[in-house]
């Protein structure tokens, strides 16, 4: 069985952002994704409900999934908001074996079912890391590490240290890619 998505020619998305990377990435995503549909993708503020930079798995994890029931509820609440997919990102940073690494994890909600990616991850100096231990956001110490001006809203950390090879909108798009499995394949994921 094919998902529902598959026959609609216009497909709605409300992101849990206002952020033009998150909402780039996601309308980037289900363009790969239905290529012959009309994507509709609108950003609306969704608070995370956890720290502005998250610094473990967890509460990365718990900041999409927040992102993402807020867009749902909203929906719910103004026609306007209403989606077929709420689509949430939350990046965040957490201190592995192998050193710290920053990475985001996607929330989408279709039908009230939630599927849960989660995108590679970018190595991350020691200073840059204990910058954030002391209470920075990544993209102001990218700012200042690379004289840049909010890079989060441009190419991110990833864009900087890999020289534009790979940018935060590629890599979350990708990860929204993986997490749409279930949703492309709900027999398989019932």
């Amino acid at each position: 069985m094919l998902c529902a998505l598959t026959h609609q020619s216009t497909i709605c998305i409300t992101v849990g952002s206002t952020n033009p990377v998150k909402i780039g990435a996601a309308r980037q995503a289900l363009s790969l994704l239905f290529p012959d549909a009309e994507i509709r993708c609108q950003g609306i503020h969704a608070p995370s409900g956890v720290a502005p930079q998250p610094m473990t798995d967890e509460e990365t994890r718990e900041g999409a999934i927040n992102r993402a029931r807020y867009c749902a509820q909203m929906g719910q609440e103004n026609e306007q908001l209403k989606a077929d997919l709420y689509i949430a990102m939350e990046g965040g940073v957490d201190l592995f074996d192998h050193g710290a690494a920053t990475y985001a994890y996607m929330a989408i909600i279709h039908n009230n079912e939630l599927s849960i990616g989660r995108s590679a991850q970018l190595p991350l100096p020691g200073k840059v890391y204990q910058a954030l231990v002391a209470g920075e956001e990544l993209g102001d110490v990218m700012d200042r590490l690379f004289n840049t001006v909010n890079i989060k809203q441009k190419g991110g950390a990833i864009g900087l240290f890999t020289q534009g090879r790979a940018s935060r909108e590629s890599v979350y798009t990708q990860a929204i890619v993986l997490a749409m499995a279930p949703i492309l394949n709900p027999e398989l994921f019932a």
